[in-house]
């Protein structure tokens, strides 16, 4: 027996580090992009208002629209990778939110910035739950927070990388286009080609997997029918899974995270320009630095939140904290280097919640359910994104103080952070 089960724990490692090493690093890279060519329009911001003569409030508007885009589609998306093919549907989004992200490159007028931004939002429509679906199709649940902390990653870190492109793109004069059409021309073509790539690297379930052996293939299959059978127990159907407290609770947290972190986010290099007196390009360079400090504490979130089995308190604590150093951004008459300590302390805390938050629905409901009330909750929660810099655009044209605008957007971390609090679970 003892023997049997040394052999177990020995197929058992060796399935996880091949799904790590092979799933793990390319979703990574996929999301890397797909942050990239959401928010790039931030580090376009102060040259393409200035040359398009875009109001706060147009431009607001128009970086939020794309979460209305992606509302639409969220939940069908969801639902097509867990009952179609993930590889293919993920292929399809790749390459369309390339191709309207190169179009944001072209815009004059609002209507154009508009409509392109809300094309690109229903274009990538369903990545981000379908990536989370297709971890539930590899990953037993507890190595999920762990698998989706690599996944998290990625998006401080398309910052950190995205910023140092921006300011380089931003310097490129090229047939009579201006640097910040080059930022949306550029880093959309990542994502077409990744998209054609795809479906020849994706497998969509472990049986299907020629790259783990009989042995590895019956394990995982073996250990997610388990927990498939156990939350088949508790039969929530997709409808009723919808309007059950956690979920909506869920829900209404994500929108207010949502709301107060691209208001942080897409203001924050034109933050760094008035604190500082720089130059647009320094700004933009400067604005990686919250991102780097990022990417110190979401690994370790995840790490910490599979180990001790714990979720509420993993995603609830860096929501108060993020509140609080946002907060502090405000204090009037505080040196530069001061007030960047506080950004980058905002920008640890800005995604350390989500390895621990993403879990939680994955935990509570079978397949098609759980699909579902991803796709639900993740649609629902980034229209934030729309509410968010759509709320900071009005107050700033309406001359209303940026610290008022702040006291606004942490007072939701705050509220999102109590309504994690209030979820009642049965399990961890």
């Amino acid at each position: 027996m003892i023997g049997a089960t040394a052999a177990s724990m020995t197929v058992a490692d060796r399935a996880r580090r091949k799904m790590s090493r092979r799933i793990l690093p390319y979703f990574f890279l996929l999301y890397i992009v797909a942050y990239l060519d959401r928010a790039n329009v931030a580090f376009a911001k102060l040259s393409m208002s200035a040359d398009l003569k875009f109001s706060e409030a147009v431009f607001g508007f128009g970086a939020g629209v794309f979460f209305i885009g992606y509302f639409l589609l969220e939940i069908p998306g969801a639902l097509i990778v867990e009952r179609w093919s993930a590889r293919l549907w993920i292929a399809r989004i790749l390459v369309t939110w390339g191709l309207f992200t190169v179009l944001v490159g072209f815009v004059k007028t609002p209507i154009q910035f508009y409509v392109t931004r809300f094309l690109l939002g229903m274009a990538e429509a369903g990545f981000f739950p379908g990536a989370i679906v297709y971890f539930t199709h590899w990953f037993p649940v507890r190595d999920r927070a762990r698998a989706m902390s690599g996944l998290i990653l990625a998006v401080p870190l398309s910052f950190v990388l995205g910023a140092p492109v921006s300011a380089w793109c931003l310097s490129l004069d090229l047939f009579g286009l201006p640097g910040w059409r080059w930022i949306f021309i550029l880093q959309g073509l990542p994502a077409i080609l990744l998209g054609l790539i795809t479906p020849f690297y994706l497998t969509d379930h472990p049986h299907q997997a020629a790259w783990l052996t009989a042995e590895e293939r019956q394990w995982v299959t073996g250990e997610l029918e388990r927990e498939r059978q156990l939350r088949q127990k508790a039969g929530r159907g997709i409808l009723r899974a919808l309007s059950e407290r956690n979920v909506l609770t869920l829900a209404a947290a994500l929108f207010l995270i949502v709301l107060a972190s691209y208001g942080y986010v897409f203001w924050l290099p034109t933050t760094i320009q008035k604190a500082a007196a720089t130059s647009i390009s320094m700004a933009t360079l400067l604005s990686a630095c919250p991102f780097v400090v990022a990417t110190l504490s979401v690994r370790y979130m995840g790490r910490s939140s599979d180990r001790r089995r714990e979720r509420k308190l993993h995603t609830a604590v860096p929501l108060i904290l993020a509140g609080v150093f946002f907060l502090l951004t405000t204090i009037p008459g505080q040196p530069f280097l001061l007030t960047m300590i506080w950004l980058c302390l905002t920008g640890l805390m800005l995604w350390a919640w989500a390895p621990s938050f993403w879990v939680l629905p994955t935990m509570l409901l079978g397949e098609s359910a759980a699909a579902a009330s991803v796709g639900f909750i993740n649609s629902i929660g980034n229209l934030g994104g729309f509410a968010g810099p759509a709320i900071v655009g009005t107050l700033l044209t309406a001359h209303h103080s940026y610290a008022f605008a702040v006291i606004a957007l942490s007072a939701a971390f705050w509220a999102a952070a109590a309504l994690i609090l209030s979820l009642r679970l049965e399990a961890p």
